[in-house]
């Protein structure tokens, strides 16, 4: 260990020391200059004087602060949904972080996207819904207007019908239009978008912008807008409301479903929801789009002999009837109804099924159907259904909510289909367990799945038969 002493200089003393020269430990305790060079360097973004010694707290900093945009959103994306809002509220950092993982949203008000901050907040968006937003809705509204396919506030001032109160709240064209093309300028990277009232120009902005645009959901469509609909060269999912019953009604006749049929023809799944047509307009889409594989028709005004047109769709696989009122009228000669070839599975979920000439019909165009499923039909007898033994090739029967047909219905035709493998029977209170016969027993002990719950009282355990519970006037407890 070396020390250093320090004499003062006396002219008049006989004897001057000699001073040792500076050691490098005196050089790193008086010079400081280099340890201040070091610490600036390892923190980033240190803009402090140079004439000004910094005080560092390290704990009492965000360590955040340190870490990249980049990172920390890798790190927030890992965390699960239920802390993000808590998240979003920790600085503005956080909260422009958190705005950039959102991928969906649902847009309730419209002056959100108009003010510019729907973009600048959520830049990030695949999926965003505005067809509540299309609507102006007053504040604290205290009547919640709900359908199938729109949700709406209405405040109770109105004295209108509910067709009236709809088109009147609707925003105006030129201001969905706008609003539409702010979105899609300010989210390129939209997949799903879904709006109400659009017109032309508002789905031809979103075509242009948006380029990988796969699902379009548009509701009050007409035909006029569908002409914006030729540029979206990569839809894949579509799905149009025209009228809807008490609400709205705008056409969509076989002039727009022709433009759809030559603009989209990569479609893969439609849906026509209160949709007019023919023959014609259902025959330009199985020509012009080969890849469409599920067809949804929802509550149509289609006009008679639009049936045969389906076996044109050479590729598709599903077709779906919901909350239809009559199939086709006149669906014309067997002759010229055709098959759908590669059609594996029908679906009917809250149909009136009222004429049996239709359905014999729909069923020799699905002959070669796989899967069959038939939920909450009206209508559906032992004389309609017996219409489905032309389909030979079904493996799968559903039946949920079909209270007409009865057990001698049920029998008459899946004992026809050779290879029925599952079956489903829920609700149909006129099949009765106690009316099924030997051949019937027989088939269900080679199902691969059987669920069977035709009335309240299958749902009864096996366990308890015999035990008096469940029968009416029966008694469980007996005297010892």
């Amino acid at each position: 260990m070396s020390f250093s002493t320090e004499i003062p200089e006396n002219p008049s003393s006989p004897f001057t020391l000699k001073t040792r020269p500076p050691s490098w430990s005196d050089f790193w305790v008086k010079n400081t200059k280099p340890l201040k060079h070091v610490i600036f360097t390892m923190i980033p973004n240190s803009n402090f004087p140079k004439s000004q010694t910094p005080i560092f707290n390290f704990p009492n900093s965000d360590q955040t602060l340190r870490l990249s945009d980049q990172i920390l959103l890798q790190i927030l994306s890992k965390l699960p949904d239920s802390q993000r809002n808590t998240n979003s509220l920790v600085c503005k950092r956080w909260l422009n972080l958190q705005g950039r993982l959102v991928r969906s949203l649902r847009l309730l008000d419209w002056h959100f996207l108009e003010s510019g901050r729907l973009v600048f907040r959520f830049p990030n968006l695949i999926h965003v819904d505005l067809v509540t937003g299309c609507f102006f809705s007053p504040r604290n509204a205290g009547i919640l207007l709900t359908n199938r396919v729109v949700l709406m506030h209405l405040g109770s001032g109105f004295s209108t019908g509910w067709n009236e109160v709809c088109e009147d709240s609707l925003l105006p064209v030129e201001v969905i239009d706008r609003g539409v093309k702010m979105l899609a300028c300010g989210c390129p990277n939209l997949r799903k978008l879904a709006v109400t009232g659009a017109s032309e120009l508002g789905v031809l902005s979103v075509a242009e912008e948006c380029l990988t645009l796969q699902e379009l959901e548009l509701h009050m469509c007409n035909d006029d807008a569908l002409r914006g609909i030729a540029a979206c060269t990569n839809l894949q999912v579509l799905r149009l409301v025209g009228n809807v019953d008490g609400l709205y009604g705008s056409v969509v006749s076989d002039i727009g479903l022709t433009i759809l049929a030559q603009g989209c023809k990569r479609l893969v799944k439609l849906e026509l929801y209160g949709c007019e047509g023919s023959f014609d307009g259902i025959k330009a889409i199985g020509q012009c789009c080969q890849m469409l594989e599920e067809l949804s028709i929802c509550d149509h005004r289609m006009e008679a002999g639009w049936l045969a047109g389906l076996s044109y769709c050479e590729n598709l696989k599903t077709l779906r009837f919901q909350s239809c009122k009559r199939i086709d009228p006149s669906p014309g000669p067997d002759d010229y109804l055709g098959c759908c070839p590669a059609l594996e599975r029908l679906l009917l979920q809250k149909c009136q099924l009222r004429d049996k000439k239709s359905m014999r019909a729909m069923f020799m165009l699905c002959e070669g159907v796989r899967e069959m499923v038939f939920l909450d039909c009206w209508g559906l007898d032992n004389e309609m259904f017996s219409s489905a033994s032309c389909c030979r090739r079904v493996a799968s029967l559903s039946l949920e909510g079909c209270s007409l047909l009865t057990t001698e219905g049920l029998e008459s035709v899946i004992l026809s289909w050779k290879e029925l493998e599952s079956l489903r029977v829920v609700s149909c209170k006129n099949i009765k367990d106690s009316e099924i016969p030997p051949s019937l027993s027989t088939l269900f002990s080679v199902f691969k799945e059987l669920k069977w719950r035709p009335d309240t009282k299958s749902l009864r355990p096996s366990s308890l038969l015999g035990t008096g519970m469940g029968k009416k006037g029966g008694k469980f407890f007996k005297r010892m």
